[in-house]
């Protein structure tokens, strides 16, 4: 099953975060995913404003959706998002999955 076809599952506080082995199978099957000081980012580009604002509305309505959320930072022409797993500050399979989720929306 494709990652953007599976559901996020909320993290029980206890949960161990994913070693980097466990990490690269599921960053292969992301496009233009990077772990970058622990985190799962991407930068997605565009001509104005509007894009980047207009991508970060519909990644907002797609986290509360399956209540887990990234951080956004949008400024002009790009939307930078980073994931993780805030309760266990690292990183889960949920987190992949949403950056799955997320590649969808902009496609």
């Amino acid at each position: 099953m494709k990652l953007s076809e599976r559901e996020c599952i909320s993290c029980r506080g206890d949960a161990a975060a994913l070693t980097v082995e466990q990490c690269i199978p599921l960053l292969v099957e992301l496009d233009g995913w990077t772990i970058v000081d622990g985190l799962l980012t991407k930068s997605f580009k565009f001509k104005n404003f509007r894009g980047a604002l207009d991508l970060a509305i519909l990644i907002g309505a797609l986290a509360d959706q399956v209540d887990h959320h990234p951080d956004l930072h949008v400024s002009w022409g790009v939307l930078k998002v980073d994931i993780i797993t805030h309760r266990i500050k690292g990183l889960t399979e949920s987190d992949f999955v949403l950056a799955a989720k997320i590649d969808c929306l902009k496609n």
